[in-house]
């Protein structure tokens, strides 16, 4: 049996979870970061594994989570940036592995190069590949500009014999979305949403919303050349365009006998199958050409399912300590991840900024003591000892990960008036006694929520000034 799963499938999926991001009423969704001591190789990280023995490690190893509002999270797309002496793909409806598109062979067209984002953070889709006179595609090599939402951009590429390329602006990117989400690889996209079919909102004044709101459905922007024949009498003929919608109407450009390139003078609308009667050109033989059918709703009406916005961007910024706290600046993390509704206090979802996840207690000498230091309960480690890693010391308060003893064993975790020892490779050194165990911490029930995605990276070095901006980037 053959099947496969569309595009929209995973764009549906990406906008069921960004929406998650939005609605607490069975839990929030949390960044959180995790594992400060180093990695076998720490210039390597491991690589994470689908299991239950992998998310329990990262439960084992979390140091602090922050709540994921709904204005962190977009879809994303893999970023194009336009550059001269590249060569981009055309939209196309019937890309497929016997019909590759037009400039990387890609057999999807959502694997294809059909947009770009300029450095003016505008971001265009690629309506028609400029071509020479033998009909293959040549490189783009003036930048697409403009905003204007009904104006194809038309540009006049070095060695385009048979037309240049044809750009559509869909929308641009602000200066605060580029901040949150851009990467070297990702950018953000998002569907406002102006179509009464796609919600209908109310304009916002944006030029993406002029777009949206102005494009056409089952529009023909295109006609592809296929086969150029021969023989036909040079000059421009208007040719017909058969289909289930009206209105469209175009041209045949002939040079050389053959068939260049076609010029649409009327998109006309509601096209959902169309052909271009190629009989009435004069002369010649063998000439080919396929009619591109529009999107759903017409080019730019919904940017997210146009162009496979697929991708989830989340963005959480780590300010300073964070939360009073919760986010240590004395050590380094190497993991971070996504967390889903879990528990503050027994079975009550957790839905504050933010939590720390370690152990806290308060001792009566830290002296000789440091992050990532392993302490136990006891001179002689046994069965019963409890066994602690220190993540962040503050004052002489101490926070720390239970750690399996050598029995593999998590007995009770320290206790007031216990001694603390710290583990040294030839002997353990006494360093004082508990003096208070706040029972508040860890503030997040550990090994509540579902993980949903993990990040092994290399160290994260924190600082008391410091700023982390990190974004994760899931695959629908």
């Amino acid at each position: 049996m053959a099947a496969i799963i569309l595009e929209k499938f995973r764009t549906h999926a990406a906008e069921q979870f960004i929406e998650d991001f939005s609605d607490d009423t069975e839990g929030a969704t949390y960044m959180f970061i995790g594992r400060s001591h180093a990695w076998t190789d720490d210039t390597s990280p491991d690589l994470p594994a689908n299991s239950v023995n992998q998310e329990v490690d990262a439960f084992n190893h979390m140091i602090a989570a922050k709540k994921v509002a709904s204005g962190d999270v977009s879809h994303g797309l893999t970023r194009y940036d336009w550059a001269s002496g590249t060569t981009y793909d055309e939209y196309a409806h019937d890309i497929s592995s016997s019909n590759p598109s037009s400039a990387t062979s890609a057999t999807n067209i959502y694997d294809s190069r059909f947009y770009v984002m300029t450095d003016d953070y505008n971001v265009y889709k690629c309506i028609r590949s400029g071509r020479n006179s033998s009909n293959a595609v040549v490189a783009s090599t003036v930048k697409p500009s403009g905003t204007d939402p009904s104006v194809l951009v038309t540009t006049s590429d070095t060695n385009a014999d048979n037309g240049g390329y044809i750009w559509k602006y869909m929308y641009s990117v602000s200066a605060a979305e580029t901040i949150k989400f851009v990467t070297s690889e990702f950018i953000p996209v998002k569907t406002i949403g102006a179509q009464t079919a796609l919600g209908g909102v109310q304009d916002d004044n944006s030029a993406q919303w002029d777009v949206e709101n102005e494009a056409t459905d089952g529009q023909i922007l295109n006609i592809r050349v296929d086969n150029q024949g021969s023989g036909y009498t040079d000059g421009t003929t208007a040719v017909t365009i058969n289909g289930d919608g009206s209105g469209a109407t175009a041209n045949a450009h002939i040079s050389g006998g053959k068939v260049t390139h076609f010029t649409i003078t009327d998109d006309g609308s509601g096209y959902k199958n169309a052909t271009v009667d190629l009989s009435g050109l004069a002369g010649g033989s063998n000439a080919s050409a396929t009619v591109i059918i529009s999107p759903k709703y017409g080019h730019g009406a919904n940017p997210v399912e146009e162009l496979g916005g697929n991708y989830v961007i989340v963005n959480s910024r780590l300010e300073f300590a964070e939360g009073s706290g919760d986010f240590p600046t004395d050590n380094d993390f190497r993991q971070i991840g996504l967390l889903q509704s879990p528990f503050s206090t027994g079975t009550t979802y957790a839905v504050d900024a933010n939590y720390s996840v370690l152990n806290k207690m308060t001792l009566s000498s830290v002296s000789g003591l440091s992050v990532d230091d392993l302490i136990i309960d006891a001179a002689t480690e046994s069965s019963t000892s409890a066994k602690g890693r220190i993540v962040s010391i503050s004052g002489t308060d101490v926070y720390y990960q239970p750690v399996a003893n050598t029995g593999g064993e998590y007995p009770a975790t320290f206790a007031v008036a216990d001694t603390i020892y710290r583990i040294g490779e030839s002997s353990n050194t006494n360093v004082g006694t508990v003096s208070a165990v706040d029972s508040s911490y860890p503030e997040l029930v550990r090994y509540s929520g579902d993980i949903l995605y993990v990040e092994n990276r290399g160290a994260v070095t924190r600082a008391a000034d410091q700023i982390e901006d990190i974004k994760l980037i899931v695959q629908m």
